[in-house]
């Protein structure tokens, strides 16, 4: 019986150190992952403000070869919307609609269903480094509320691994 009072004690008193540890960890945060295209920046630009061209370098939409995309408005405008649903819970179902666009930045507002519900902002930069190199920065902003903060540390890894590998594909896309 003392060990099970002992295992039951040590277990609680982790939960309580989680919850502490979370009360120090923001709510909001930025992951940001950047690469050098050898292109023009009107080339790249012209090319990541499609949102259907994410079918080509995305790791979260070619995961799912099934995966439905449905498409409202105008690709590259303002209000465009694009929809996804999986069965994969690991592409889930939610949407993406392009809020503002600017020459060399687009701002996209992200909702999610599935897996989890979740709202969420995106931004896109495209900036000129000289003549023939473009520097891509991709930006995610997130919040969670306390104590799913805590999570937010394994979901700012898995964001960052992806967008690092969506840049990787969009860098070779465009230069070949």
């Amino acid at each position: 019986m003392r060990i099970i009072k002992k295992i039951v004690f040590g277990i609680l008193a982790f939960i309580v150190l989680l919850l502490i540890v979370a009360l120090f960890i923001p709510k909001d945060f930025t992951v940001s992952v950047s690469t050098i295209i050898n292109q023009p920046k009107a080339v790249v630009f012209d090319y990541v403000k499609l949102i259907k061209n994410q079918e080509e370098y995305s790791v979260w939409v070619m995961q799912d070869p099934n995966v439905v995309m449905t498409y409202t408005g105008v690709d590259g405008t303002q209000g465009f919307k694009a929809a996804w649903n999986s069965k994969d819970d690991n592409v889930g179902e939610g949407s993406q609609q392009i809020a503002k666009i600017t020459d060399g930045r687009i701002d996209v507002d992200l909702h999610f269903e599935r897996p989890m519900k979740g709202e969420a902002k995106a931004a896109t930069f495209v900036e000129t480094v000289s003549g023939n190199q473009t520097k891509v920065t991709n930006e995610f902003y997130g919040h969670a509320t306390y104590p799913m903060n805590l999570m937010s540390i394994i979901g700012k890894k898995f964001i960052t691994d992806a967008q690092t590998q969506n840049l990787a594909n969009l860098k070779k896309i465009l230069e070949e």
